[in-house]
């Protein structure tokens, strides 16, 4: 776990010998499952830190950059917090190991990737967190978790109009919507204007990340929820993907 260790100090943490082996038996898990489930393409241990852990971390560095908060003063806040297709825990379970406070729920629609988290969950014995299998359009209709989430993070999920329509129901006035978004991320912001306007939204900013051994920059757009969100978003399953906003 050189590189986690090694980027995670870039980014302002200074992971714990208990993290770095949890970090350790994550990534072994999670490559011998991949052989059975095929839970992600990426294969190579170096890369699994890389492209899994450090860049999940990297949503640490956009809380800091829209507010005026370091790092650690975010570790020691206990917010509530959703993963939206987090596939096999992105970003939610390496903020989750050096989170301890963060009360965190893990949305999935695929029932083997559902299996694996409550696989990963128990073996790492991590408190607060759990898994659901459900859809968000179906979900953010249940009125325990209708804006009851102070950060909702979704990663390569769908285009920014699409994941606004799966996210901003779910969040809590004055909570923020974390996308993980590559080099389109300004362009795709642009063409979210009227979905921002219709869920009550409000772009606080593109933040470029540097992840060391990657070599593109991907950016995390930051979104206020602002005003409460219509009910009748997000429409029913498969519609927003079909029409959107």
């Amino acid at each position: 776990m050189k590189r986690l260790a090694e980027g995670g100090r870039l980014f302002g943490l200074s992971l714990t010998s208990a993290q770095i082996t949890a970090f350790q038996r994550y990534a072994n898990q999670l490559l011998e499952w991949n052989q059975r489930f095929n839970l992600t393409a990426v294969t190579e241990p170096e890369q699994v830190e890389i492209r899994h852990f450090l860049d999940s971390l990297s949503c640490l560095l956009a809380l800091r950059a829209v507010s005026c908060e370091s790092v650690p003063a975010w570790l020691s806040r206990s917010l509530r917090a959703l993963d939206i297709g987090t596939g096999a825990g992105f970003p939610g379970l390496p903020l989750k190991i050096v989170w301890p406070n963060l009360r965190l729920t893990l949305l999935e629609s695929r029932k083997k990737k559902v299996r694996f988290l409550e696989h990963i969950i128990d073996d790492l014995g991590l408190t607060t967190v759990n898994a659901l299998h459900d859809r968000a359009e179906t979900l953010a209709h249940q009125p325990q978790h209708r804006e009851a989430y102070d950060l909702v993070l979704v990663r390569a999920v769908a285009e920014t109009p699409v994941l606004l329509e799966y996210a901003l129901p779910f969040c809590c006035r004055g909570g923020l919507v974390l996308a993980q978004k590559g080099e389109a991320a300004a362009a795709e912001a642009i063409a979210s204007q009227r979905a921002l306007a219709l869920l009550g939204g409000e772009l606080r900013r593109i933040v470029p990340i540097e992840i060391p051994g990657l070599a593109d920059t991907p950016r995390i757009m930051v979104v206020e929820k602002s005003a409460r969100t219509p009910a009748r978003y997000p429409r029913r399953p498969g519609m927003p993907r079909k029409r959107p906003l």
